[in-house]
């Protein structure tokens, strides 16, 4: 570092608070991006809900916060926000004049970043760390005199702040891409390719209208769900939640215990349908390419003979037959909603001819392909753009570029 910037431990610098609530106190929450703002701010569901809050502790604006558990992934901000936070946060305030709490912030997230804040902990968990305020504040600190800390910290907020905007076009345009592709695919697959084709309506609001040529059947008359078989150990399966993807479920062997009871798993075959039955609203549905077993959540039905196993995989997992199985779903919320077969089975389901069916597919993989390709690339763009901000920050914060 630059030779006229001090370096001391961090117990010299901060001390950890331990402030009871106050009355109206809302709850604080330290984000991995380093945002630490209300909760109601961000977002409301996802979390875990105390049901006791007298351990929790009071956080005033200004304040350097530190997510012990979750520091590692770049959990440390300063509070935008006066409110009540969970005990596994450390609040901190300067013990000097040397300190500016958003130079220390972002020398945290670095710490986090270049994996400093994991090879500290000595635990067994995978991708945890217990960053406690007595491990912190052990850490030798690079003391700036506190103007660079001012000045580094606006360089930041105006280079970042740029950075950011072109994340944020960027990930519209993968936004867009996204679209166009789900457009090509529904398109294709309940309109076909003749661009002069006669349509017949349906009467349903899903899918209001096929080619005149196209039959129409009901779900229940096409899809009868398949009995179960035995299994005999064969690999475990997950569908992807709004990917239609279904392939070996790695992390999920992780999870099962060996001594977990798989008896009760479905053996699915290459070709069979797979459904989420609380899920398939969302998209949890998918065409297996696969021999395995999966969850007895899940719904398995032969892909009848009058499909293309590929077209039927892009329509049942289209905006038009989705939208059926929401429609035929009951429950409360975004989570419990389980399908009612009554309903869906009098649901419809177009059957093109098989040799169009095949042709559709051909044409779907041309311009998905492509989409596909286009998202690659700008994927690619974010993460440099992204590495290119981390890389800045390092430098700036510690130094190595002299922004004054």
């Amino acid at each position: 570092m630059p030779g006229h910037w001090e370096s001391l431990r961090a117990k010299n610098l901060f001390k950890k608070e331990q402030r009871p609530t106050l009355p109206g106190d809302e709850i604080v929450t330290c984000f991995r991006d380093g945002e630490v703002t209300l909760r109601k701010n961000r977002r409301t569901t996802g979390f875990t809900e105390a049901t006791d809050y007298s351990n929790y502790q009071h956080i005033c604006k200004g304040d350097l916060v530190i997510h012990q558990m979750d520091a590692f992934a770049g959990s440390s901000g300063v509070s935008d926000s006066d409110g009540m936070g969970t005990p596994v946060l450390s609040v901190c305030t300067p013990k000097t004049n040397k300190t500016d709490n958003h130079y220390y912030a972002h020398i945290l997230r670095l710490m986090g970043w270049n994996g400093f804040i994991l090879s500290l902990y000595r635990g067994i968990r995978e991708r945890s760390s217990d960053f406690r305020f007595d491990t912190f504040s052990r850490q030798w600190l690079p003391v700036p005199p506190l103007s660079e800390q001012q000045a580094i910290v606006s360089y930041l907020d105006d280079k970042c702040g740029k950075i950011d905007q072109l994340l944020e076009n960027k990930a519209k345009e993968l936004e867009l891409l996204a679209e166009m592709k789900q457009r090509v695919i529904a398109d294709a697959v309940t309109k076909g390719l003749i661009h002069d084709v006669k349509f017949k309506t349906t009467n349903n609001i899903c899918l209001p209208e096929v080619p005149m040529h196209w039959q129409i059947r009901r779900y229940g008359s096409l899809f009868k769900i398949k009995p179960v078989k035995q299994h005999h150990g064969e690999e475990l399966l997950s569908v992807f939640l709004n990917l239609g993807v279904i392939r070996a479920a790695e992390s999920d062997k992780r999870t099962h215990a060996a001594s977990e009871d798989l008896s009760k798993y479905q053996l699915v075959e290459v070709g069979d349908f797979v459904m989420n039955n609380q899920q398939a609203w969302r998209g949890s549905v998918g065409v297996s390419q696969l021999v395995g077993i999966i969850s007895p959540a899940y719904h398995i039905f032969p892909v009848p003979k009058c499909y293309d196993p590929v077209y039927a995989n892009y329509l049942l997992r289209s905006k038009a037959i989705v939208g059926q199985f929401e429609m035929s779903s009951r429950g409360v919320g975004s989570i419990q909603r389980t399908l009612n077969f009554n309903w869906l089975n009098n649901k419809i389901v177009p059957v093109p001819p098989v040799d169009e069916q095949e042709k559709i597919v051909a044409h779907i993989e041309e311009k998905v392909s492509k989409i596909d390709a286009l998202a690659d690339k700008l994927q690619k763009e974010i993460e440099s753009i992204k590495e290119y901000k981390q890389r800045l920050i390092s430098d700036v914060v510690t130094g190595q570029i002299n922004i004054l």
